[in-house]
């Protein structure tokens, strides 16, 4: 039973960190069709973060 819960705990983290870089590229992708260099050079700070 633990290791039903550890193995669900782990595919929970791993989803949610695929949702987040997910987001972060859709971001990135709207800041350089806006051309907002700072926000730009944010989210690539932030997608560094999470790899």
């Amino acid at each position: 039973m633990i290791r039903n819960k550890l193995e669900a705990a782990a595919k929970a983290r791993e989803a949610h960190q695929q949702s987040i870089k997910k987001n972060l590229e859709h971001r990135l992708q709207v800041a350089r069709a806006k051309g907002d260099e700072n926000l730009i050079r944010q989210i690539e700070a932030e997608m560094n973060y999470f790899n």
